[in-house]
């Protein structure tokens, strides 16, 4: 049974079916958007470096779902972990139209940064977790901030909640979103790394993705 749940055609088919089910919870569930100003920057301006906490990453496929319907033409790559959690998050979002690069924070570092400044600089937006793929939850790693210090683009700093949904017991504590429920979508003020002394920018990104999960407060 255990090679079976970890063959490649078992994962294959466990990303396609989460990809198809996270796409009907983005379309079924009633949302509510704050921040359509810097949503309708990412659907029309510069490639962005999009980041939010690994925990709501199961309701972010409607961030793009929003951007495409105001325009959003460019396309989107996101970070495909060695890891092995990782590489299933990376199948699944392949499966959702979103573009991968090879590598990690831990292991191939310098390989995925390479990668994602190629996709900034061919005008694709980057999507990244700060604190994944294996935590500590919402500690935030120096890369995303790295990033936009080396490509001069812009953080958009988002967050999304749905309700209802199920808390995993994952060192994220990821929420799995229900459909036909009410969520909210955050874009945050985007931010400006400057390429020298980028480092002191680190806590400030963590303090922007706090508070927008803040803000993601489902009204009833």
């Amino acid at each position: 049974m255990k090679k079976i749940l970890q063959s490649a055609w078992f994962q294959a088919g466990i990303a396609r079916a989460a990809a198809c089910y996270f796409g009907f919870v983005a379309r079924t569930v009633h949302w509510r958007v704050e921040g359509e100003a810097q949503l309708r920057e990412m659907a029309l301006g510069d490639p962005l470096i999009v980041v939010f906490w690994h925990e709501v990453l199961p309701s972010m496929p409607v961030l793009w779902q929003r951007a495409r319907e105001l325009g959003l033409a460019r396309p989107a790559v996101v970070l495909a972990s060695q890891h092995r959690d990782g590489r299933l998050i990376a199948r699944v979002v392949g499966h959702m139209g979103i573009g991968l690069v090879a590598g990690s924070s831990s292991r191939g570092g310098a390989a995925g940064l390479r990668g994602l400044l190629r996709a900034l600089d061919g005008g694709a937006h980057v999507g990244l977790t700060p604190d994944g793929p294996r935590g500590p939850r919402r500690v935030c790693a120096p890369g995303a901030v790295q990033l936009a210090a080396l490509s001069g683009a812009r953080i958009l700093p988002c967050a999304a909640r749905v309700t209802p949904a199920r808390t995993l017991g994952s060192w994220d504590l990821m929420r799995i979103p229900l459909p036909f429920g009410r969520g909210v979508l955050v874009c945050g003020a985007l931010l400006t790394v400057p390429r020298e002394g980028w480092q002191t920018k680190v806590p400030e990104l963590s303090q922007a993705l706090d508070a927008a999960m803040g803000l993601a407060l489902v009204r009833r």
